[in-house]
């Protein structure tokens, strides 16, 4: 039976996401609450958002400080927070600055200008992107250009011009498609909308020697990825490549609205005043939240303890897979971004999944992303794959 909220909101709110009919309360940690007091363990954290938990205290108190001053103030004024954030960011990673935004959608197409108009300085057909299939990077105009996944694209053609596809982890198409009139390429570390799919160590120094090659920005959509989640600070440092630039978003702001470009010094001039701008970035509110995530993010015992949890959860669901292995056909991913390939039994999974107090995100079709809080513990671990377990037993 539908509840009213359930109703209301189909009936209010634009439809362009099948929701879970389900009036969630309040957020615990790990845990969703709904009006009932029935507990939910998320393991999908916001799709990578709440990657401290929900109701963090420690997060909500730099909030609560910060809106006590002032919650916006126009670009005319340099703000505290964003400086601090910017600083933090730049001392802790290949950046030289930093561009704030609202969202990935729109790093990327900050991204996109930046790109363009560093191929124009040097040639005017310097104007071709490359990205891959299978990939993600937005749903904006611009970025929706960047998605490599017709599904997404087909209804809202013709898209941005010059942008072309390659092969994840194809070396040979890749060199196919690159030549002088490339001015960047895109792509993620791993493929969150894709599957949970993961670069090629090969693939990627690959493409760092072609951009010197051919003098294009290696641009690296860090967006799901970024902030710890790979147990490394960006997912791209799991690797020897350098990139020109990294966008952020997600967890950035712990909850909050916020995406950031980190730029190199190779590009930290190419925008002009007035070049590219954006009302309400940078955020006081979401930089005070997103320092207080880059406290924990940063702290080398933090990181160990994601790469453990890690290998932990991986030993239990290859446990699992040898005990069902018509279900689950492979186990992927770095960190906690981790892929279970469970081909038609998706749907049914998350589904039986939520009956018993298990929230699961599907992406792919056929693959249970699993994206939890970073501070999970392994207690909530154990009940993960006991329900986990249940679930399978029922199928």
């Amino acid at each position: 039976m539908s509840g009213i909220l359930y109703e209301q909101d189909k009936k209010y709110i634009l439809n362009t996401y099948n929701k879970l009919n389900i009036e969630i309360d309040r957020g615990e940690g790990t845990y969703l609450i709904d009006k009932d007091g029935n507990r939910y363990l998320d393991m999908f954290s916001g799709i990578a958002v709440n990657s401290f938990g929900h109701n963090n205290k420690k997060i909500l108190e730099k909030i609560m400080n910060q809106a006590g001053k002032y919650i916006h103030l126009s670009n005319y004024f340099p703000m505290e927070p964003a400086v601090k954030l910017a600083k933090t960011l730049v001392e802790n990673t290949f950046a030289n600055q930093v561009f704030f935004t609202n969202s990935g959608t729109e790093a990327n197409e900050a991204v996109i200008k930046i790109a363009r108009k560093f191929g124009n300085n040097i040639s005017e057909n310097k104007t071709k992107i490359l990205t891959a299939y299978n990939s993600f990077h937005g749903r904006t105009m611009g970025s929706l250009s960047l998605t490599g996944q017709e599904k997404y694209q087909k209804a809202f053609e013709p898209l941005m011009p010059d942008v072309e596809y390659f092969e994840y982890n194809n070396i040979k198409d890749f060199e196919s498609k690159v030549d002088q009139d490339v001015c960047a390429v895109i792509l993620e570390v791993i493929q969150g909308e894709g599957g949970i799919v993961t670069a090629n160590t090969e693939f990627l120094e690959k493409i760092e020697i072609l951009s010197s090659k051919y003098n294009f920005l290696l641009v690296i959509d860090e967006i799901q990825t970024g902030i710890a989640r790979t147990g490394k600070f960006l997912a791209v440092d799991n690797y020897n490549i350098k990139p020109d630039i990294v966008t952020l978003a997600k967890s950035l702001g712990g909850g909050l609205p916020i995406g950031a470009v980190l730029t190199s010094k190779k590009v930290e001039n190419i925008l002009s005043p007035g070049e590219h701008g954006t009302t309400f970035a940078p955020n006081p509110v979401s930089c005070a939240a997103g320092l207080e995530v880059l406290n924990n993010a940063l702290c080398e015992v933090f990181l160990y303890e994601i790469k453990d949890k890690s290998e932990y959860i991986i030993t239990k669901l290859k446990e699992l897979q040898v005990q069902y292995p018509s279900i689950i056909k492979d186990i992927r991913g770095i960190g906690l971004m981790l892929g279970i390939d469970v081909g038609e039994y998706a749907g049914v999974i998350k589904e039986k999944s939520f009956e018993n107090k298990l929230l699961l995100n599907v992406t792919a079709g056929t693959i249970i992303r699993l994206l939890p809080a970073l501070n999970i513990t392994y207690e909530e671990i154990c009940q993960f794959i006991n329900i986990f377990e249940r679930v399978l037993k029922e199928i």
